[in-house]
């Protein structure tokens, strides 16, 4: 009998070496993410900020799923100072390979300073200067794999929406949804079958009519991070495609999604 007990022991520690060894692990692939002093920045550049940090936290916490979803195109519509883009080519490119990255900007300057980003940290990406993904539509129809878009999304004046320079990151227009409602169409044509789409919002954009938006084309939804910072009540909405009229009805009517909404916002505007 002591020898059985031993026995268990022995398991006992060899469970709880491999729980080190995995959370070891985690930990490890958690910070390997773009370094903040090695972002390339210019004044006509959005740096990273929270929305920027709560999309690149939705990342993580969707890894696991990223990694097994062995994604072959992944692209960034509006990608800034290249913080995003570069911190998905970092969390994947030991997983998964043969990944072709793609980042767009309308702003010259910020497809410069990403390009900046990228060779600071040794990785390499397709940065295209174009209007959301314009250029790219006819090439990348249905191929594309994960959509990551922090938009412009603050409610503005409508003549303020298209701006040069900075300003053209962050103007959203009306409820800040005027560049998001031109750029769902876009994201639908551009993701593949087993697309998957990450988007930055707030809650002055009505994001559950975002979703039900996206339903009418055929997707589920669901909140991966939501937090509440000093000036915004920021959701990281994730998108994938439901094939089964039954199931995408089942995903999305049913009380853990409308709940999920429900839950969140009250408790962003407490």
């Amino acid at each position: 009998d002591e020898d059985e007990d031993e026995d268990e022991d022995e398991d006992e520690d060899d469970d709880d070496d491999d729980d080190q060894n995995n959370d070891g692990e985690v930990d490890d692939m958690s910070s390997r993410i773009a370094e903040i002093r090695l972002v390339s920045s210019h004044r006509e550049v959005y740096e990273p900020c929270d929305d920027s940090f709560a999309l690149v936290d939705a990342l993580l916490a969707d890894r696991i799923n990223l990694i097994e979803h062995k994604p072959k195109i992944c692209m960034e519509i509006g990608c800034g100072s290249g913080y995003v883009i570069t911190s998905l080519i970092l969390l994947l490119k030991n997983q998964v390979p043969g990944v072709h990255y793609l980042a767009t900007d309308t702003n010259p300057i910020a497809a410069r300073v990403t390009n900046e980003t990228l060779e600071a940290h040794g990785v390499e990406a397709d940065v295209i200067c174009t209007d959301i993904a314009s250029v790219l539509e006819k090439r990348l129809a249905g191929s594309v794999d994960v959509m990551v878009v922090n938009p412009p999304y603050v409610p503005t004046p409508e003549d303020e929406v298209g701006m040069e320079g900075i300003a053209s990151a962050w103007a959203g227009g009306e409820n800040g949804r005027r560049v998001i409602d031109r750029m769902l169409p876009v994201v639908d044509l551009l993701l593949s079958e087993k697309g998957w789409f990450y988007l930055v919002t707030l809650t002055s954009n009505y994001p559950k009519e975002i979703c039900l938006v996206m339903r009418k084309k055929g997707y589920a939804s669901r909140i991966v991070v939501q937090r509440s910072t000093d000036e915004e009540n920021l959701l990281i909405l994730k998108f994938w495609r439901v094939k089964d009229e039954e199931s995408l009805e089942k995903e999305t009517s049913s009380p853990s999604f409308v709940s999920q909404f429900s839950k969140s916002l009250s408790s962003l505007w407490r």
